[in-house]
């Protein structure tokens, strides 16, 4: 019983694993298809952000012990916000994110020299950043896998290629999220946005174009069967006869 048991259970696991596996490169592959990094930049800020949160050295632990940092990534540049005891300590941590991955090209220093924010307050910037996020979903100026987002001490911080109207339409949107008191902009600008983005909405358009019309041609069709429906009745109930098919 042992025997069949065991390969049973290894089976079951293997594809319970190949199943996420899928799972997780379909979804990959979707958000890799829409967002306007390549899947090379894409895999570079993954792996940036891996290495920022990965394990600190003995020395990192003890100089950055009583502070509180936060990261973002986009396109190899580096965000970090949080608080920091003192200079000396702020200038420790910028100096170091460089030396964590030697792709980073830019660090943006949003660091404040205070005490660490409390639960309550970061609570708070979590619930702003999920506004915006929401925020985002209701408009449709640009596509919200575009922008990122990070809120700290109820600063929001945008990240993303936009162009300028994607950029003034996602500020003016953040700002609307009860409880920012500033919203900070830190995109790259496009001065167009991609032909490929226009082609596929183009593409998109023409689709929903077609199954309307499509429905419409159902509907009519739909309309004329009830129609013909009535007018047989009609004559069963004068003639007496009944012309309804069996």
């Amino acid at each position: 019983m042992k025997k069949i048991i065991l390969p049973a259970i290894i089976i079951t696991s293997t594809l319970f694993l190949s199943s996420c596996l899928l799972s997780s490169v379909v979804s990959t592959v979707i958000v890799t298809s829409n967002d306007r990094r390549t899947a090379g930049e894409i895999l570079d800020d993954n792996s940036i952000s891996f290495s920022l949160l990965a394990g600190n050295t003995e020395e990192e632990d003890k100089k950055t012990k009583d502070a509180h940092l936060n990261y973002m990534v986009y396109d190899a540049e580096v965000l970090v916000t949080g608080e920091v005891p003192n200079e000396g300590i702020r200038n420790y941590v910028v100096t170091q994110i460089p030396l964590k991955d030697f792709k980073i090209s830019r660090v943006i220093d949003e660091l404040r020299i205070a005490p660490n924010s409390g639960i309550l307050s970061r609570a708070k910037d979590s619930t702003i950043t999920a506004q915006i996020e929401v925020l985002f979903l209701n408009q449709d100026v640009f596509n919200p896998i575009h922008v990122k987002v990070m809120t700290e001490n109820r600063s929001v911080y945008l990240m993303g290629k936009v162009t300028l109207r994607e950029a003034n339409k996602a500020a003016k949107v953040a700002s609307k999220a009860n409880g920012v008191q500033r919203v900070v902009k830190l995109f790259h600008y496009l001065k167009t946005r991609p032909a490929v983005e226009i082609q596929r909405e183009k593409e998109k358009k023409l689709q929903a174009e077609k199954e309307a019309r499509v429905a419409k041609k159902l509907e009519i069709l739909e309309a004329k069967k009830a129609e013909l429906r009535r007018q047989i009745r009609a004559l069963d109930s004068k003639s007496g006869t009944n012309f309804s098919p069996e």
